[in-house]
């Protein structure tokens, strides 16, 4: 028998809460660990601090996700290089395997560039999967209903390219309109790595509890175990606006209840 999928629930999952609130739902409600994302929260930066939640809370780092967001463009450095190396270092020393990274942003020339040996170098030194995620276009201010344009380069879709490992996040694939299930043919044994969540196709990252949109979330789940899927799970869906601290905890624990039934487990 393969061994089970790890289900783990993002840091993001609980903002504006903090990291540690997400150690300690995630203990609570029954998930085999946590994805750090490296944002504003200053936990979450705090490489010793983020040590200390897991120990308390028995939850392992499965993976960090670098800064590469719009707001975290100077989280760690200012410099996109120094950050996805400070990533890299931080799993190491956290005992993830994996570090998730966005592709470049398009005025990002210099790094664009020298973004697939980058990645390359790192996986090559640490032996750290740098799985490359799936983006999406936006619409333009005063554009059109239908107008989309894409902030990254060279392409939303990261097997455009081509790297030996990938995240697939379904509500990014939403608001791309983009078929998840296709995706994830094209990354094939590169997919290393599943944000789940759920999305209604608008033009906006929803992050949705899955089953709560139109994306293939249960059908992805069964493929990969069909696939005898190896990598990671993680929950990364919008809380933001629950009533309280009990609404929150239900909406995590149907996310973690789906993502297990769909998994077999």
């Amino acid at each position: 028998m393969s061994t089970p999928v790890p289900v783990g629930l993002s840091t993001a999952s609980v903002w504006p809460l903090r990291a540690g609130a997400a150690f300690e739902l995630a203990a609570d409600l029954g998930y085999d660990g946590v994805e750090v994302m490296v944002w504003a929260d200053p936990v979450s930066q705090d490489v010793a601090a983020v040590k200390r939640w897991a120990r308390r809370t028995g939850m392992p780092v499965l993976s960090v996700h670098s800064p590469s967001l719009l707001i975290t463009q100077r989280v760690w450095s200012p410099d996109p290089v120094v950050r996805l190396r400070k990533s890299v270092d931080a799993a190491l020393e956290l005992g993830a395997r994996t570090v998730v990274v966005h592709p470049p942003f398009r005025w990002q020339r210099r790094y664009g560039d020298a973004f697939g040996d980058l990645v390359d170098e790192l996986e090559d030194s640490s032996g750290v999967d740098i799985a490359v995620e799936n983006m999406f276009k936006v619409r333009p201010p005063g554009g059109s209903r239908d107008a989309r344009v894409s902030a990254f380069r060279p392409s939303i879709d990261p097997t455009d390219v081509g790297f030996r490992h990938y995240t697939l996040d379904l509500s990014h694939a939403a608001a791309a309109r983009m078929d998840a299930l296709a995706l994830a043919d094209r990354m094939g044994g590169g997919l290393s790595h599943v944000h789940l969540a759920d999305g209604t196709g608008i033009p906006k990252d929803e992050h949705l509890i899955p089953g709560h949109g139109g994306q293939p979330c249960a059908e992805l789940l069964e493929k990969l175990v069909g696939d005898d899927f190896d990598g990671q799970v993680v929950l990364e869906v919008n809380t933001r606006h629950a009533t309280g601290a009990a609404a929150r905890a239900r909406a995590l624990a149907e996310a973690l209840l789906f993502a297990r039934l769909h998994l077999g487990q």
